[in-house]
């Protein structure tokens, strides 16, 4: 597999009936690192995104990152409609495959997974690992996720606070992931879609780039800008890891797209 540029971009747009929305995607390998391990899907026409964080390093990260994005495309490609059960089914198919590509490399490969299908006027998410979605509402946003993570486990029970979290020495450690297990936990949620939303998709390498974003206003008129800002924000930041990231915008009430 041919390792991708250092730096990719790509930019959609689609009318619908209810609602119309706009997206645009980034990925960037880091400052560190030689492979970018991240994919993306960016698929308007179906209404279906996703970011795929792979682990492995020279085993294969990018294979079990791409594997997990080409399942979700095939999906995109594909006749069957668009849904929860076909989305879990694709997952499934692409966990199959890792595990069989593990096996023949001897060691542990896998993907974390990120996802927004747009359905009508809800939003429907998944994913396994600690790739993360974002809700974005004026200058405002909050996180819609919550990461598969042993430092999320030990907030969750009390035992550290969330602002010591990302300095935890087992920040990087997750426990769901494509790969890793033969019976695949993915979790879904359903959000409700308000005209000038702006979900955002990203890798664990943008993160730390979100601190101190909702004190800045963005520009609703330029998703491709907001896009560039964040992830150049996220690389002066660290950039020790590959990062990359989906914005999809839900149009405003009464604007055209």
């Amino acid at each position: 597999m041919s390792i991708p540029d250092r730096q990719s971009s790509r930019t959609c747009l689609i009318k619908l009936s209810k609602p119309g929305y706009t997206s645009v995607s980034r990925t960037h390998v880091g400052h560190v690192r030689k492979i970018n391990e991240d994919r993306i899907l960016d698929r308007s026409d179906r209404g279906l995104w996703a970011v795929a964080d792979g682990m492995g390093g020279h085993l294969g990260g990018d294979v079990a990152a791409e594997m997990v994005i080409s399942e979700l495309r095939a999906l995109a490609d594909g006749m069957v409609p668009v849904s929860d059960q076909a989305i879990k089914i694709a997952l499934d198919r692409a966990n199959e495959k890792i595990l069989e590509y593990g096996e023949v490399v001897g060691g542990m490969v896998g993907s974390t997974i990120v996802g927004l299908h747009i359905d009508g006027d809800r939003a429907n998410l998944f994913w396994a690992g600690d790739s993360r979605a974002y809700l974005f509402q004026g200058s405002r946003y909050r996180q819609l996720t919550k990461d598969h993570s042993v430092v999320q486990e030990l907030v969750d029970a009390g035992a550290i606070d969330q602002k010591f979290a990302a300095g935890h020495p087992q920040a990087n450690v997750i426990t769901r992931a494509l790969g890793v297990d033969a019976t695949l936990q993915i979790d879904f949620t359903l959000q409700a879609i308000e005209p000038g939303d702006v979900f955002l998709l990203c890798s664990d390498g943008l993160n730390s780039a979100l601190e101190g974003c909702e004190k800045e206003e963005r520009d609703f008129e330029n998703d491709g800008a907001m896009a560039d800002r964040i992830l150049q924000e996220a690389l002066a930041l660290d950039g020790s890891d590959n990062i990359s990231l989906v914005l999809i915008s839900i149009a405003s009430r009464g604007g055209a797209i």
